[in-house]
């Protein structure tokens, strides 16, 4: 028996986003960015439809979405980059993951661990430039640069990149943006004269991708907008397609008198008599309890809002005098090219005062995943 609930998954549009990143960064090498499983969209399939969309290089936040990748038999280069005490740096190493660097003790641990495996590690050293986040601060990078170039001659480490991300790029002509170039730039001098001959430079995230040519360097990272969403508001995208459809089937309707109040606290009075009808979605799926009276929903042909408290497991829609019954789908968010006037994720996202990769990300395990498209 089919889920009432599913999250589903178009990998095909996946695909075609990466085709449209790679053409947007003017052919620029493309890593895939499938952290946080895939964007909530699901690590595999969507690393494969990226691949078969153009990308060479994989990427993720932690070494055991690397080690996923590495054991589904992915062999394309695939980077991880937060590492923190105790993780399992050595089968990065020998499932020959580039490990980013942002700091020395990291660098030391890396080392430590290649001479322990008489393997050569590959690290991407990150240089903090303005994010003031994870990356190694200007006032450290000459001196783990020149670490890691004694390491890279000694034979226990190459260092395949050196890289950076912004902090306002979805901000377009903000002045750190250019300032980070620049630091970028300075970092990239240090490394070279340190003797390094990195093959990746990277600092283009999604945002920089679509709008800073200047930025993308031997690679870009397609993030948020590999899943159909664009991480600028109110900036276009033509062709870019929302990956996710999140619906659930109506689990009953009933009719009630005006003057109704609805779900906890009865923050929801009905207007006149009405239908109302059950959806089995709530917080515990990944709809957020802050959508209560706002959240977007397309039921019965219309677009309708969330009517009162967003539950652990359900919430209620007030469809007034419409013929909606039971086993109808209520689409929460989804691709406006197959679900005409559906909300999206971006819509969700402004209800809420949030960002779409908040809304596609949160949604539950128990939410099923159901890919449609691919070979």
């Amino acid at each position: 028996m089919a889920p009432f609930a599913h999250a589903r998954v178009n990998v095909d549009a996946i695909t075609s986003n990466a085709r449209l990143l790679r053409e947007r960064a003017g052919g620029t090498p493309l890593m895939g960015v499938v952290k946080a499983d895939g964007y909530g969209h699901g690590i595999l399939p969507a690393a494969r439809a990226l691949l078969a969309g153009g990308a060479s290089w994989l990427g993720t936040a932690l070494i055991k979405e690397g080690l996923e990748l590495r054991r589904a038999g992915i062999t394309v280069p695939v980077m991880s980059w937060i590492i923190p005490p105790g993780e399992p740096v050595g089968e990065a190493i020998e499932a020959d993951i580039d490990l980013g660097v942002s700091d020395r003790a990291v660098l030391e641990e890396v080392i430590a661990e290649a001479r322990r495996l008489g393997r050569t590690a590959r690290v991407q050293l990150k240089t903090d430039t303005g994010l003031n986040r994870g990356g190694v601060s200007p006032e450290d990078w000459e001196s783990v640069v020149e670490a890691a170039a004694r390491a890279e001659e000694e034979g226990f480490v190459k260092v395949s990149g050196v890289w950076s991300h912004f902090a306002c790029a979805d901000e377009i002509g903000h002045p750190s943006i250019r300032a980070q170039l620049d630091v970028f730039h300075r970092s990239l001098d240090v490394a070279e004269k340190a003797g390094l001959e990195p093959q990746v430079r990277h600092i283009a995230n999604s945002a920089a991708l679509l709008t800073l040519p200047e930025a993308r360097f031997d690679l870009v990272r397609g993030g948020i907008a590999s899943y159909g969403l664009c991480p600028i508001p109110d900036f276009d995208v033509p062709g870019l397609r929302p990956a996710m459809t999140l619906e659930s089937k109506v689990a009953l309707t009933k009719r009630v008198p005006a003057g109704s109040g609805v779900s906890y606290g009865h923050r929801y009075l009905t207007e006149h008599e009405t239908s109302l009808a059950l959806v089995p979605l709530g917080y515990a799926d990944g709809v957020p309890r802050a959508a209560t009276n706002k959240g977007p929903v397309l039921l019965g042909g219309r677009r309708r809002t969330i009517a009162g408290t967003v539950c652990m497991d359900q919430f209620v829609v007030d469809v007034e005098n419409d013929p909606v019954a039971p086993g109808e789908y209520a689409v929460l968010f989804g691709d406006p090219e197959e679900h005409p006037n559906v909300p999206t994720a971006q819509e969700w996202a402004e209800v809420l005062d949030t960002i779409p990769y908040e809304i596609v990300t949160r949604i539950g395990a128990r939410v099923p995943r159901e890919y449609v498209g691919g070979a």
